[in-house]
């Protein structure tokens, strides 16, 4: 396979569909109310029979992870409906959502979202977070709270209203959540694999400067995971593993987009080229490391016995895992990115199709060639049905 990407059709030629996939890790990444978007990919997943084995989130998307592991199967939607029915409430009783029903134009909605980002900004958000008072820049150098605009108070409570961290800690289902190590700057990982999950753990991946304070974790201070990667595929693919591995990833960012028209949508391209930058770096190294390792492996069928025992050879095939991986791209594609139950309700409308069509037109396991990559792109508005 060469660097130019073939078609989906193409790749789906050289592969025959067999039985469900050995381990599914499902990869959440952050960007606030697009949070909304994953739930609705893993309530497509378990309409089609797909449970993760492996779920791993970074800022929004670890909440989301910590819901779906920290719940029985039964549970989990109607957990996670609670939560972003509880984030989107406006407290108005839906009258903002009623009044902005009858306003459809672009000119009308675009005020409709500064409205709605204005409110958040001056009220925070319904159990997740609240405007200090006083502000940070009224305190004195190293006092509590003058490091960032808002408490999250409320969302530790959510947490632990919502989430069982015992079953999270019973490893049932993989679970990893990434922070920045603040002194360090260094990208860290919490995972139930070697770490007793808490609150704070989920607090410290979604822990925004200066929105939100560092979160200190066992003597450390995090903050969002989002400020290096956004997306937790790096940590997934270096678990070595014989299992083979369908990877849906979901990506809240888009690459392509238009010419801004105004200075909030310079705001938006601006997040989207930054955020989906990084993406597209750790899939391309995905993609480049996996050719490396089939290249070797074919080679190592060809060596002499001698030379296969080299110390150097050895090196190689211990890096080469035999898995194949299945990296499935769900990409959140609108011009719609405010926090509205309205909006977060409506995306879940075209998910019905295209999200169904997108986990189900790629065989579930690829046997041949041992490195394929499968990039899906879908223009789905994502959520859960409220």
């Amino acid at each position: 396979m060469n660097g130019a990407r073939r078609p989906a059709e193409a790749l789906h030629e050289t592969v025959k569909p067999s039985s469900a996939p050995e381990s599914v890790a499902l990869l959440l990444q952050g960007s606030g109310a697009l949070g909304s978007y994953q739930a609705g990919v893993y309530q497509a997943l378990l309409e089609r029979g797909i449970e993760p084995t492996w779920i791993a989130g970074i800022s929004i998307g670890a909440i989301n992870s910590a819901i779906i592991a920290g719940n029985s199967a039964g549970d989990r939607l109607a957990k996670l409906r609670a939560f972003w029915e509880t984030v989107s409430d406006a407290g108005d009783n839906g009258w903002s959502d009623r009044w902005a029903g009858h306003w459809q134009s672009d000119r009308a909605r675009g005020w409709i979202n500064r409205l709605a980002a204005g409110r958040v900004i001056a009220e925070g958000v319904r159990g997740f977070f609240t405007p200090r008072i006083p502000p940070p820049y009224l305190l004195p150098a190293g006092t509590a709270g003058v490091t960032s605009y808002y408490d999250v108070t409320g969302l530790w409570s959510t947490l632990e209203r919502l989430i069982d961290f015992d079953r999270i800690n019973a490893k049932a289902m993989r679970f990893s959540v990434g922070a920045v190590n603040v002194r360090t700057g260094n990208f860290a990982y919490f995972d139930n694999k070697t770490d007793m999950i808490r609150p704070e753990h989920i607090m410290a991946s979604c822990a925004l400067p200066p929105a939100f304070d560092a979160i200190e974790v066992d003597g450390e201070f995090y903050w969002d995971g989002g400020m290096v990667s956004n997306t937790p595929l790096d940590w997934v693919i270096s678990e070595r593993t014989d299992l083979d591995t369908l990877v849906p990833q979901v990506d809240l960012w888009s690459a392509r987009g238009s010419l801004p028209r105004d200075l909030a949508e310079v705001a938006v391209r601006m997040k989207e080229v930054q955020f989906s930058s990084r993406t597209r770096a750790a899939s391309d190294e995905f993609r480049k490391v996996k050719r490396l390792q089939a290249a070797f492996n074919e080679l190592l069928k060809e060596m002499s016995p001698e030379l296969a025992a080299t110390p150097q050879a050895q090196l190689l095939a211990r890096a080469c895992e035999p898995a194949v991986y299945n990296v499935v791209q769900l990409v959140y594609r609108s011009a719609t990115y405010e926090a509205s139950r309205r909006t977060m309700s409506s995306r879940g409308v075209r998910w019905r199709n295209t999200g169904r069509r997108a986990m189900t037109t790629p065989p579930r396991r690829w046997r041949t060639p041992r490195y394929l990559y499968c990039r899906r792109r879908r223009r789905a508005l994502l959520s859960m049905t409220f």
